[in-house]
């Protein structure tokens, strides 16, 4: 009720009255009334904002110094399948001289609230809970001095526990071994078998749940929480504050999309830019490699022609040299045949076979122009037969005719060796 009227007062532009009397309509109009006849209900917690504050007393972890005890640790065993339920006891894990002043400054603290405070079931429907009490601002004072007075008897509890656990630990387990002792004995005299390491696991158990120094210290919390009416009008600025800041983090976050985007996009531009300039690259080094293949295949090419016109100069060069290479080897091929034909004929070196034998060895002098020494030493062999004296005795015509086919056979292995292909392909490598 409290929020809706802050709504419509915060919503509506109209004065307060005339937004009360709206709501009289509306109602009386639900419910199938007039406006007057519908009440007009006062309603204001200003005076609670103002004048008191609401106040909780909070103790927390005290339950630690309390266990639940099971039925077979001292000793009963119950009848099975019975109707009757029966609740296992408590005890204290700590001798009452201990634990007891722990325990009181928390109930007092509780007793305190309750004596400096009022209670309002509407405010605790609102709540929805009771554990705030609304304390005024004139018992406040006392109400916090004696919270205080119960949070340092809590503390020198604390603190004597804590200087002499080791004593009140010892005490305990001495204690809940006479427990188990007669727990023992109680259920042996009750015919019932007692199971191995009873004593000690019921010690056992009393030691897991023995709260330790460090427990006595953190978990053992006495304070008391302050709370302030949260008003309609409050709770509609809020909401107001809310959205404009909903507004603005949407509004951010649509600017920081925006940019992501926008980096985005840049990133995607540079990295298409970057693949352009590889595309770019792979294609120049392409074209120079195209262009050097083209190079070498035209300077190859080149090569090939000089080579060619190389070849044909040298065989301009070579043709009239072989040709009088082969004229002269003809020349002596043929003298060197009719001589060796005169001589089978007549069996001996006549004087005109003599004669055309020394102008042959003077002609191929004169005309011997690449210098074929073996030839030349042949032909004066030859010369050198022809001229011997004959006298009284006939000339022996062997060493004539031997030198007359080493002639022959010259002449055609010259001719061969000139008409041999592999000389060209010297002159090309």
């Amino acid at each position: 009720m409290v929020v809706s009227t802050a709504e419509e007062s915060l919503d509506s532009p109209a004065s307060p009255r005339a937004s009360f009397e709206t709501r009289a309509e509306s109602a009386a109009a639900r419910v199938g009334m007039t406006g007057s006849q519908v009440e007009r209900l006062p309603f204001d917690l200003s005076a609670l904002d103002k004048d008191g504050i609401f106040i909780n007393v909070d103790a927390r972890g005290f339950g630690l110094l309390d266990r639940r005890l099971d039925w077979a640790s001292l000793g009963i065993a119950l009848p099975r399948g019975s109707a009757v339920a029966f609740r296992p006891p408590r005890c204290g894990l700590l001798p009452d001289r201990y634990r007891l002043p722990l325990l009181r400054p928390a109930a007092r603290a509780h007793a305190v609230l309750h004596r400096y405070s009022y209670r309002f079931r509407l405010t605790e429907t609102l709540f929805e809970t009771p554990a705030y009490r609304w304390v005024p601002w004139s018992a406040f004072e006392t109400f916090d001095t004696e919270f205080q007075a119960n949070l340092a008897a809590l503390e020198a509890a604390r603190t004597d526990v804590l200087d002499h656990y080791d004593a009140v630990r010892a005490e305990v387990v001495e204690t809940f071994l006479r427990l188990a002792n007669d727990s023992a004995r109680r259920l042996e005299a009750t015919g019932h078998l007692i199971p191995e390491g009873f004593e000690e696991a019921v010690v056992r158990g009393v030691l897991d749940a023995f709260p330790t120094p460090a427990d006595l210290r953190d978990r053992l919390q006495l304070r008391y929480r302050v709370g302030v009416l949260l008003l309609g009008s409050e709770m509609l600025s809020e909401q107001r504050r809310a959205r404009e800041e909903r507004r603005a983090l949407e509004a951010t976050d649509a600017a920081l999309q925006l940019d992501r985007q926008r980096q985005a996009a840049r990133e995607r531009q540079i990295q298409i830019e970057l693949w352009a300039a590889e595309e770019r690259v792979r294609r120049q080094i392409a074209d120079e490699e195209d262009e050097r293949r083209h190079e070498q295949e035209v300077k190859e090419r080149l090569r090939r022609l000089k080579l060619d016109a190389a070849r044909e100069r040298i065989e301009e060069a070579i043709s009239p040299l072989e040709e009088g290479a082969k004229q002269l080897h003809a020349v002596v091929y043929e003298a060197a045949t009719a001589i060796q034909r005169s001589l089978q004929q007549h069996n001996a070196l006549r004087g005109a076979s003599a004669k055309r034998a020394r102008e042959l060895v003077r002609w191929f002098r004169l005309m011997n122009w690449q210098s074929d020494a073996e030839l030349e030493a042949l032909l004066d062999e030859l010369e050198h037969l022809a001229s011997r004296p004959t006298g009284k005795r006939k000339r022996d015509p062997g060493p004539i005719e031997d030198v007359l086919a080493d002639i022959i056979e010259r002449c055609y292995a010259d001719a061969r060796e000139l008409a041999a292909p592999h000389r060209m392909g010297a002159l090309e490598l």
